[in-house]
């Protein structure tokens, strides 16, 4: 029987972004344990952190999560598999609420409610990555990856993509941020080095 190879979807974007949700919130914790929580600088950071992962997390559960559920078909194991991805995306709002209140009324607990959200969004990322990507590298077409990718981009449009890109960019190693550049066209690339990032760079989020 012939093997017939299929594309591989490129996932780099997805892990150069969770990465960047894993960053915020170790900065979140570490703001909040040396009592520099209240700051508007340390704010500004969770509200863009908030702004990343709610987009992010929509666009999955409107056009990602669906089409790879009418790709398994009635695979009983991947069914369960995309349904636990909504189901934890579910769980982080409330805990979003509850960072926020702790920001407004209750400072002296934003450190654990913010390890909360670490524990639990850092969970369901480990099992996004550990077993929603590899099912969706095994049956879901490019195309379909493209589709998801193109929706996302329309979401954020130019104003989110001139915040997210340098966002996910903040802080990371050399060879990462080239990895990522790498995935990016060639203008955008150019932009962002010349214009995105140093117009983030100037609004110092998280006391930077």
């Amino acid at each position: 029987m012939t093997v017939i190879e299929r594309d591989r979807i490129d996932f780099t974007m997805m892990y150069a972004t969770h990465h960047a949700f894993r960053r915020d919130l170790d900065r979140l914790i570490s703001a909040a344990a040396n009592g520099e929580g209240g700051t508007s600088s340390v704010r500004e950071g969770w509200e863009n952190f908030k702004t990343q992962l709610l987009l992010h997390h929509s666009v999955e559960d409107i056009h990602l999560w669906p089409q790879l559920r009418q790709v398994v078909g009635g695979r009983r194991a991947d069914l369960a598999l995309v349904d636990e991805m909504e189901t934890e995306h579910a769980q982080l709002n409330p805990l979003l609420a509850a960072v926020d209140t702790a920001f407004d009324d209750r400072p002296n607990t934003l450190a654990d409610v913010a390890q909360k959200v670490k524990v639990t969004l850092g969970d369901h990322l480990t099992h996004e990555e550990d077993q929603a990507l590899p099912l969706m590298q095994s049956v879901l077409p490019p195309a379909d990856w493209r589709g998801f990718t193109a929706q996302m981009r329309r979401r954020q449009g130019i104003r989110g993509a001139a915040v997210y890109v340098p966002w996910v960019l903040d802080g990371a190693p050399l060879g990462e941020q080239k990895q990522f550049l790498s995935a990016l066209p060639g203008p955008v690339r150019l932009i962002a080095r010349k214009v995105w990032e140093p117009r983030y760079q100037k609004q110092h989020r998280w006391n930077r």
